[in-house]
């Protein structure tokens, strides 16, 4: 016998007995995984702009707030303000309305004073 032959019926007893299927179904899980992978990352790829529309509307959304909040807080700043330099006014009045009577007004507190000076 030549050596193709004999090569040849082993390979024909060993596909007849089984012995070929083991390396073709681990390569048929092989392929079925890979194909797997392969599907989750075109899946990911594709909802990925998508999930960048989401995030940029959350985003604006988070930022329409946050400026209405601080356009608030703003407005109430101005508020505050106008308002301490009216009592400042009217403390500033009062004392020299305690003054002009020969009285002697009480200091202000501390930080009133350094308001005073400092304006700040």
């Amino acid at each position: 016998m030549d050596v193709t032959v004999v090569v040849a019926v082993v390979a024909a007893a060993g596909s007849v007995l089984g012995g070929g299927g083991f390396f073709v179904a681990r390569a048929t899980v092989r392929a079925a995984e890979a194909t797997a992978r392969a599907n989750r990352a075109a899946a990911q790829a594709a909802a990925e702009p998508a999930q960048r529309q989401a995030d940029l509307a959350a985003f604006q959304a988070i930022r329409d707030g946050m400026q209405g909040e601080l356009a608030e807080l703003r407005e109430e700043m101005v508020r505050v303000r106008g308002l301490l330099w009216s009592v400042s006014r009217w403390a500033l009045r009062l004392r020299d309305q305690v003054a002009d009577r020969g009285g002697v007004p009480e200091p202000p507190p501390a930080d009133v004073d350094e308001y005073y000076r400092t304006g700040v």
